[in-house]
């Protein structure tokens, strides 16, 4: 019996690997999705962790396309389900969406072709799930497979939360025999994947965790700079790559995209105040390629499937780990090189807290939003590196300097502060361990402030021991301290400073502490670092010629057809097409990123395109 199941294992993945060549162009999986797939073409529950660009979505669309009936994709955002089945349609894999955007007449007709079987793949808003006529069909037709896209959002804990995930594993009442059930995210923490697993009702699944890493970023913080300043210099030497641009709050969205369009930079604005219409225009011109460069706020983004944005900047802070890197992780979705730059001031801190107390969650949530915005902090005051740190707050081994972010190519020297960090311990000894940071701040400054004297912190022997410093370095030495890890801060709206066990090592073992200075930035040292990497600039001369040439056959074809350029192919397939220069069909199908469909609707477009540039 073993062996009949391992044959019937072997058969299967040989059929799902002819399936990828065939659709999707490509010889061979990425790491993680075969392990997926099995366990999926197997019968078991799946949940899947695997960081943005990584090709979740091959992970049940393959299956899909194996398994008998029609597999329900549940998809948070109507912009993403439009971009997928777009995607898939031009693959020549027959699927179809659900969603409000439909008339009557519409939802009806395809609800009738679903019944009779016309379609693979159907993508649908957890709110179709309450529909009693959406699900009194599932009762009727063969669905052997739900998948859940985003699935972090079924969780109270994840940083997107949304009620109307939890109607999915109401629906499993409606399908008999019930269906393999596959969760797919890009960011979750331990305790955001046993919620995910309970939540859904996965049985025994397998889960796979491909890593958090994302080897094509380079991430980076950038402190005690004018922000528009440095923003416009970014952007600037980035001229025809395509970026986001995140703000906090609606009013620095429409602040940020005048100021940047007054300069010659045209940014469009994307935050939910605005008019749905002038949304959808937005966000299409962008996918499109006819808009460069967008601002928004955190209502942008897990929507978006577009695969050629270079850079994403965070003009604030966000609130939490799981939301910056969700957001940064629209870049560099090709696998081409991204930069994710995070501009921070102690102004981010104030925002995200007023968020979270005019918020209406519990006080446990609240306690739990100020945990991970005090995450969000330490992340931007380490001096470990940037990629590792994340890894580690997923509770993965981060392993070795990813030699890429702001804190690894840092250049200046370690300082030995040793004896500043002892003064810090003493002095939040001495408060008791009940006081913040800039109360610390102010008493070994030794401040003529109110609240020092109140206290008589004034008659400490550490008051002023300090002084040489100014308040605003001494508050950077003790976030330093706390980001690695020799003090932590309590989860509330005003956190306490307090000792850690790591403090010891320093106290009594005679452990040396180092920081680096901070230093004052400008707009180049992180640009000029990374761009070469990026866009047509990655080619010699001559490839980035026929790049062009080819972009321009691919946004022809798009327009035509009326779906976003990297529908038609991504950029990686265009400059795979640049370093091959396939000039035949049968050269054509050496590309990655070229299936059957594709090639016959669009190869020799691309083939007469390279002829005629070979031919001068």
């Amino acid at each position: 019996m073993p062996d009949t199941i391992d044959k019937d294992v072997d058969r299967s993945m040989g059929e799902a690997r002819s399936v990828l060549k065939r659709f999707f162009g490509y010889d061979a999986f990425r790491r993680g999705q075969e392990e997926l797939i099995e366990a999926i073409l197997s019968g078991r529950d799946a949940l899947g962790v695997m960081p943005t660009g990584a090709g979740k979505s091959i992970c049940y669309q393959v299956p899909a396309l194996l398994l008998p009936g029609v597999t329900i994709v549940v998809s948070p955002l109507i912009s993403l389900m439009k971009d997928q089945v777009d995607a898939l349609n031009a693959a020549g894999i027959e699927a179809t969406l659900i969603n409000s955007t439909l008339s009557a007449k519409e939802t009806n007709d395809r609800l009738r072709d679903i019944y009779y079987g016309h379609y693979k793949l159907v993508y649908v808003a957890p709110e179709r799930l309450e529909s009693e006529r959406f699900r009194g069909m599932l009762r009727h037709i063969k669905v052997p497979l739900v998948a859940v896209d985003e699935a972090h959002c079924v969780s109270q804990w994840g940083h997107d939360f949304r009620p109307s995930y939890m109607g999915i594993s109401r629906m499993l009442q409606d399908i008999e025999p019930r269906p393999v059930m596959a969760a797919f995210t890009a960011t979750a923490t331990d305790v955001v994947k046993d919620d995910i697993v309970e939540r859904l009702k996965l049985a025994s699944p397998a889960r796979v965790t491909t890593g958090y890493a994302r080897e094509n970023l380079s991430l980076s913080v950038v402190k005690n700079a004018d922000k528009r300043d440095y923003l416009v210099r970014y952007i600037r030497e980035r001229a025809g790559q395509s970026g986001i641009i995140y703000a906090a709050t609606r009013r620095e969205v429409e602040g940020l995209a005048g100021f940047l369009t007054s300069l010659g930079l045209p940014a469009g604005m994307y935050h939910a105040g605005l008019p749905e219409e002038e949304r959808a225009r937005t966000q299409e011109a962008f996918i499109r390629d006819d808009m460069q460069l967008i601002v928004a706020t955190n209502a942008f983004g897990m929507g978006i499937d577009k695969s050629n944005v270079r850079y994403v900047v965070h003009f604030n802070m966000p609130k939490n780990l799981e939301a910056y890197y969700q957001e940064a992780g629209r870049a560099g979705r090709d696998g081409e090189p991204g930069e994710c730059v995070m501009l921070f001031s102690a102004q981010d801190v104030v925002t995200q807290k007023f968020f979270i107390e005019r918020s209406e969650a519990d006080d446990e949530r609240k306690r739990n939003d100020y945990r991970l915005l005090n995450d969000m902090v330490e992340y931007a005051h380490t001096s470990d590196c940037l990629q590792r740190s994340i890894v580690r707050y997923f509770g993965q081994d981060g392993g070795e300097p990813c030699g890429r972010c702001s804190s690894c190519t840092d250049e200046r020297e370690l300082r030995d502060v040793t004896d500043q960090a002892k003064l810090v311990f003493a002095c939040v000894s001495a408060m008791k361990q009940r006081f913040g940071i800039t109360l610390t701040a102010k008493v070994l400054r030794g401040a003529s402030d109110a609240k020092v004297r109140q206290f008589g912190f004034d008659s400490l022997p550490w008051y002023g021991r300090l002084g040489s410093l100014s308040e605003k370095e001494i508050v950077q030495l003790i976030h330093g301290l706390v980001a690695d890890g020799y003090l932590k801060l309590t989860d509330s709206q005003y956190p306490v400073v307090q000792l850690a066990a790591k403090v010891r090592g320093v106290m009594s073992e005679g452990e040396q502490v180092f920081q680096r200075i901070e230093p004052q930035q400008s707009g180049g040292r992180t640009s000029s670092r990374s761009r070469s990497g990026v866009g047509a600039s990655a080619l010699p001369p001559a490839d980035a010629e026929l790049f062009e040439r080819l972009r321009e056959v691919r946004k022809a074809l798009a327009t035509r057809e009326g779906v976003p350029p990297f529908i038609i192919f991504g950029d990686a397939t265009l400059r795979e097409m640049c370093a091959l220069r396939p000039s035949s069909e049968h050269e054509m199908r050496r590309v990655k990123g070229v299936g059957d469909a594709k090639l016959e609707k669009y190869g020799e477009a691309f083939a007469e395109a390279i002829r005629a540039y070979a031919e001068g």
